[in-house]
């Protein structure tokens, strides 16, 4: 093989470089192409974003005027006698989810053999917890202690105290003893 060139002039391979010149060429024209379309349709949703922005500063000022004006409409005599209405309302669906089976069940594990259980009669207080009161009569203070500490240690009752004591005609000690009762069924505070 010869390897001597004897042309006059040397021969140059100049359609690998028109080749590579016109592929770059292609790919930067796509991938000008790709970003003008790009930068039009984000252009475009700027815009359609922006309008849509501005509609709802419109509309929420319009609603914040409308709720102004129907705040100067509310009669606060009227709206405080609606509230006291919910309240009570409340107040009768929460005492209708007092289980007395529960408490009665309370007692039955708790209750001290010299001890007995005369009254129970349970109230809604002011912050939505059911308070028991409870006329108890036992034959010594020691017996309503016991009741008392295992009336606590169940944990559904809370701050249990007796609040007045009293030896009644046969010689048994009677008290009212009263505590918050607390049961999943409780309402909400």
């Amino acid at each position: 093989m010869l390897r001597t060139n004897l042309s006059t002039r040397p021969f140059y391979n100049e359609r690998a470089v028109q080749l590579t010149l016109a592929t770059v060429g292609a790919l930067v024209l796509a991938v000008t192409v790709f970003n003008a379309a790009e930068l039009i349709r984000l252009t475009s949703s700027q815009r359609t974003l922006g309008a849509h922005a501005v509609e709802s500063e419109r509309e929420a000022a319009r609603l914040r005027t409308q709720a102004a004006a129907i705040r100067a409409q509310i009669n606060p005599k009227e709206l405080e006698t609606v509230a006291n209405a919910a309240r009570e309302a409340n107040g009768i669906i929460d005492q209708r989810a007092f289980s007395w089976t529960e408490l009665l069940g309370q007692f039955e594990q708790t209750l001290p053999a010299d001890v007995r259980i005369t009254a129970v009669q349970p109230r809604l207080d002011v912050s939505g917890s059911f308070v028991v009161a409870m006329t108890v009569q036992a034959r010594r203070a020691e017996d309503l202690d016991a009741f008392i500490e295992a009336l606590e240690k169940t944990g559904t009752f809370r701050n249990v105290t007796p609040l007045e004591e009293q030896t009644n005609d046969g010689g048994l000690l009677e008290a009212v003893v009263e505590g918050t009762y607390a049961t999943s069924g409780a309402p909400r505070g």
